[in-house]
């Protein structure tokens, strides 16, 4: 039995303060990323002190793989953005659709899903929540069903691939899962989501959606740059086959992911490197950088250790309950705070449990899909929910309509419902499924 030493716990303190720092950002107003920053300092420092962490420990923690990946999928969609590609999109769409609101949003929502499976749900609904704020001004509808399915269809979309979420780079990168078999595993439960979701809209908001809406035809959209857009997709279909076959060729995503920058770097020599990386969130990429840096520290310090002993038992004899309480809880937390400290702070105890022997396999998806969908359950689940909040709060400002607005008691109304309903999906597949979930990493 391990027990708990000095150093483990001022090392549990430090993550302590660094995480109520970084989930009551919407309190203190505070970037998140600078409490990051001073957890990553005071715990190398104490680390230096007490003799079980360095700077060179902290370099090592880094997971770069996760790091670069984001960073180069943001530049590529900066230029993506600038070619007038995704406003044709919406605007294709919204003339399909021939002014049947439902038909709207399912088209809208299959467009936001199958674009998380490769960009990360923040920046798919930047892309759309504009332009579907846009398209129900011309409809003359309410955008609130299309927005608020955007925002809980990104969230579930990006659980089903190694790329559609950040949790999911990182789960990925240390448990040595791949792009196959991640969305394999991934995709049947997201698939089951999507459908519980866009069934859900359409039972709570059955009186907004029944409304006839003006057929407008819509202008059409001329692209900025349409041969840039078609390389852009090329390049995509490219990134994709490289994904599939990147475990066998022994490229980790984020060398796939920098191949393919270079190939559109080159097919359109006309970009200029200056201007598309002034789209890279900064800020994010310093948060990732150091909660590793914190997470590494702890894990040095042998409190990870400890902690993962206490949840061996319960693992090793009753996995499948195990992994049912991880997914609730895991949603539940994500729900009221930031689901990336949880994904960082549960990796290395699961991590710790397979090095170990313990087949946690069922553990990783079971925490994929928890921190994934239980963003759906409040509106400051998830960073894309943040953003959809913001724009429709805008929205209502600037129309003097106060009923535009998202607010969190019609998010619980109408989003948690939803997110429950994903949960009990998820549940049943784990239950129904654990032969099929359980694997050899």
């Amino acid at each position: 039995m391990l027990e708990l030493t000095q150093p483990m716990y001022v090392a549990g303190l430090i993550l302590i303060f660094t995480f109520l720092g970084i989930f009551t950002e919407h309190f203190h107003g505070i970037d998140r990323a600078k409490f990051a920053m001073a957890g990553a300092g005071a715990i190398i420092v104490a680390g230096q002190i007490y003799g079980f962490y360095s700077p060179s420990l902290a370099i090592d923690a880094i997971d770069w793989n996760v790091v670069f990946l984001l960073g180069i999928m943001m530049i590529i969609v900066s230029i993506m953005i600038s070619t007038g590609g995704f406003e044709h999109l919406a605007n294709t769409l919204a003339n399909i659709s021939g002014g049947h609101q439902f038909k709207l949003l399912v088209l809208l929502g299959t467009a936001v899903t199958v674009i998380s499976l490769l960009l990360d749900n923040v920046t798919t609904v930047i892309i759309f929540g504009p332009l579907i704020i846009l398209i129900c001004q011309r409809m003359k509808v309410s955008p609130i069903p299309y927005l608020l399915a955007s925002a809980l269809l990104s969230d579930t979309g990006g659980v089903a691939t190694l790329v559609g979420d950040p949790p999911n780079l990182m789960i990925g990168s240390v448990a040595g899962i791949d792009f196959n078999t991640f969305i394999i595993h991934m995709g049947p439960p997201v698939l089951l989501a999507w459908l519980g979701i866009l069934l859900a809209m359409k039972s709570l908001f059955a009186k907004e959606l029944s409304q006839t809406a003006a057929v407008v035809e819509q202008k059409d959209v001329h692209f900025t740059n349409k041969r840039l857009w078609h390389k852009c997709l090329f390049v995509l279909f490219v990134m994709v086959v490289l994904f599939i076959f990147h475990h066998h060729i022994g490229w980790q995503p984020w060398l796939v992911a920098a191949a393919c920058l270079t190939l559109l770097l080159f097919m359109s020599k006309h970009i200029e490197l200056e201007g598309v990386t002034q789209h890279l969130e900064t800020p994010l990429l310093m948060f990732f950088i150091s909660l590793f840096i914190v997470i590494g520290g702890v894990e040095h310090s042998g409190l990870l250790q400890v902690l993962g002993q206490q949840f061996k038992p319960i693992i090793v004899e009753q996995p499948l309950i195990a992994a049912l309480i991880l997914l609730w809880v895991a949603a539940i937390l994500s729900a009221l705070i930031d689901n990336i400290p949880f994904t960082a702070a549960m990796i290395p105890v699961l991590a710790g449990l397979q090095q170990e022997g313990v087949n946690v396999s069922v553990m990783w998806w079971a925490l994929a899909m928890g921190v994934g969908m239980g963003g759906n359950g409040s509106h400051i689940g998830s960073t894309a929910n943040v953003y959809i909040v913001t724009i429709s709060e805008r929205l209502a400002r600037n129309k003097g309509q106060p009923e535009l607005a998202i607010t969190p008691g019609l998010w619980v109304k109408k989003g948690t419902p939803a997110m429950l309903i994903t949960l009990i999906i998820c549940s049943l597949f784990l239950w129904l499924g654990y032969d099929y979930l359980f694997i050899d990493l």
